[in-house]
This record gives C-alpha cells, sequence and structure tokens, in this order.
C-alpha cells in the first residue's frame, strides 16, 4: 500500500471524531470564543488600562489650546501642560523633538513610558487636557528616573 505523503499543495485529510470527542471539542472552541469575546470587551472598557482613541489629543488645534492655556508644571526633563476638558476624562498628548532626542528610538522610548504612565495613573487624574513634552535633553537618563519624572508631574496637577 503507497503511503501519501502531505504537501503544501494538498489539503489535509478529514479527521474523523467520535460523537462524544465532537462534544468536548465544540465545548472546548466555545468556551475559547466566550474569552476571546470577553477580553475585547475588557479592552474596550473605559475603565481599564487601554488608550483608546478617545484618550489621545490628535490635532493641531487641540494642542494649541493647551499650550494657549499657560498652565505649565516644570520637571528636570519634561513639562507637563494642561488645560480644563470639558467631556470629564484627561487626554494625553506627546511631543518629543527632534532637537533633544536625536534618535527615532529614543523618542519612541519617552513617548512609549508617557503613555503607559497616563495608563496607569488615569483613574486617578483630574479631567484635563495633558501635553506632556520633552525639554531638555536625555543624556544618561534612565528609564526610571524618566518614569519617576512622569509620575511626579501627574502626581502636581491641580485637583479640581
Amino acid at each position: 500500500m503507497a503511503v501519501a505523503r502531505s504537501s503544501p499543495l494538498v489539503a489535509p485529510r478529514a479527521v474523523i471524531v467520535s460523537p462524544s470527542k465532537a462534544a468536548e471539542a465544540s465545548l472546548a472552541t466555545a468556551a475559547a470564543s466566550t474569552a476571546c469575546n470577553h477580553a475585547a470587551a475588557e479592552d474596550s472598557n473605559p475603565a481599564g488600562f487601554g488608550f483608546d482613541t478617545s484618550l489621545r489629543l490628535h490635532k493641531t488645534d487641540e494642542f494649541s489650546s493647551v499650550f494657549a492655556f499657560r498652565r505649565v508644571l516644570r520637571g528636570s526633563h519634561f513639562a507637563l501642560h494642561y488645560c480644563p476638558n470639558p467631556d470629564g476624562t484627561p487626554r494625553l498628548g506627546l511631543v518629543v523633538a527632534k532637537k533633544l532626542a536625536k534618535r527615532a528610538v529614543q523618542r519612541n522610548l519617552v513617548k512609549r513610558i508617557g503613555r503607559d504612565v497616563f495608563r496607569h495613573a488615569r483613574a486617578s487624574l483630574p479631567p484635563y487636557d495633558l501635553v506632556l513634552r520633552l525639554s531638555a535633553k536625555l543624556d544618561n537618563v534612565t528609564r526610571r528616573a524618566m518614569r519617576d519624572e512622569m509620575i511626579g508631574l501627574l502626581g502636581r496637577l491641580p485637583r479640581k
């Protein structure tokens, strides 16, 4: 009897499963799809740790209105500009100039840390539009120091 070799172009053979094993398999796939749907619901949950587009500043006008409000908290490497948000939820914008962080890797790192700090502090933040801006070069600054400074600036925001 010749044995057929499988190739990527040949469809796999159908597998015959007993009725009891078929029921177990269908229950397992149903449980997996329920878990996926539950995880997707948690991602869209506003009380979670996501960074949805509704939590970001997108347009130039939004950034300009925050800068025009002229309220700022300064740290050694960052400045946190803020203005009240009528929507009732805090939103974040990030500005990292090429002049201060030459390499894209460094600029992306600053933005990634800023978003992460915001996501974890969002529940305790007052409803402000925030712009976190790099204001000094990051020579020999550790990730931990950047994170601590960002957390400190968010903690200094005035409560309404």
